[in-house]
């Protein structure tokens, strides 16, 4: 992941041009902002963006990607560059890999093994142990992916209820619904999950890996990038559940950040320049690492949990899901 640069989140409409080996951001409020392409690592598009060929010929070519997030925070897709960083010698292994039903439920278990673990932390509370004990002794018996997700979505939904009570009434999520919210609550977390969504398919488009070839939701969702889906979840919790919980009690958030009608919410615009600037905060916080012997961000720790995977493929180490130590 080159340190020079870095994500721009595009919360406003605007109209994106190309000027000379820069894009020209054009806003209706504001002057136009110029940005060069080696400044750039991805662009995160939240609201509606004029573009052309031209622009899109320049980030191919450079190597950068566009995500788009619709209105409901979904991720609705991305413009990534024609050139791929994929191996086929890496790609071949990680079919390999895929193919091996043992070891693919040996990953997919500990994927959600550790998810669970990392909710349990970012909640901060003992009234998830119960549950957590359940999904331990229940995990090694699922032998299918679909068994595997099964368990997972039994303890997300016992998470949940568990966070509704460190949350306002307004912003909990009774119940987690999407495609569309249906309240403020599941709106923050259908926008952060997408975003680290994104975060994953950034980090995994900068390395040997094929970003379709899964191990968990392979068999469960075939229109996405099922390895960015796979490698997402560990890292929900640190940014979506912990970051909701956080704002609830710093107040940070307040109802008019949202836009609400019958059965569906949104965040406003002013609610979408907040979560922005929320995340690039936290992505830019650093904890040590004790194997590397330095600081990192937290945006590179997703970059290094998918080279975790090519040291999978090129080597035969083992794969442990990320935890935080901190």
């Amino acid at each position: 992941m080159p340190a020079a640069t870095r994500t721009y989140w595009l919360t406003e409409p605007c109209r994106i041009r190309r000027e000379d080996n820069s894009i020209r951001i054009e806003r209706v409020d504001g002057a136009p902002v110029r940005i060069p392409v080696t400044d750039i690592q991805d662009l995160v598009v939240f609201d509606h963006v004029d573009i052309n060929t031209s622009v899109m010929s320049l980030l191919s070519r450079s190597g950068i990607t566009l995500h788009v997030l619709d209105h409901y925070g979904n991720h609705a897709g991305h413009f990534a560059p024609a050139e791929s960083m994929a191996s086929a010698a890496v790609v071949r292994r990680q079919v390999e890999i895929t193919a091996d039903h043992t070891r693919r439920m040996t990953i997919a278990r500990a994927l959600v093994h550790a998810t669970a673990q990392n909710l349990r932390w970012a909640l901060d509370t003992d009234l998830l142990n119960p549950a957590l004990e359940s999904l331990s002794t229940k995990l090694p018996d699922c032998d299918d992916p679909d068994a595997v997700m099964g368990q997972e979505g039994n303890f997300r939904r016992t998470a949940w209820a568990v966070l509704d009570t460190q949350l306002p009434a307004w912003l909990r999520l009774d119940g987690r619904t999407r495609r569309p919210p249906t309240n403020a609550g599941n709106a923050f977390v259908s926008y952060l999950n997408s975003i680290v969504y994104a975060r994953v398919l950034t980090a995994l488009r900068s390395t040997p890996l094929h970003p379709a070839i899964g191990f968990l939701h392979a068999d469960t969702d075939r229109r996405r990038n099922t390895l960015a889906l796979d490698l997402a979840e560990p890292f929900k919790p640190l940014f979506t559940e912990r970051l909701l919980r956080r704002a609830a009690a710093q107040k940070t958030l307040k109802p008019s950040d949202f836009e609400t009608d019958v059965g569906r919410a949104s965040l406003s615009r002013d609610g979408r320049k907040k979560v922005a600037g929320m995340v690039k905060e936290e992505l830019a916080a650093s904890v040590y690492h004790r194997s590397l012997k330095r600081k990192v961000s937290y945006e590179e720790l997703i970059h290094l949990e998918a080279l975790k995977l090519v040291r999978l493929c090129l080597e035969d180490k083992p794969y442990k899901p990320f935890r935080p130590w901190w």
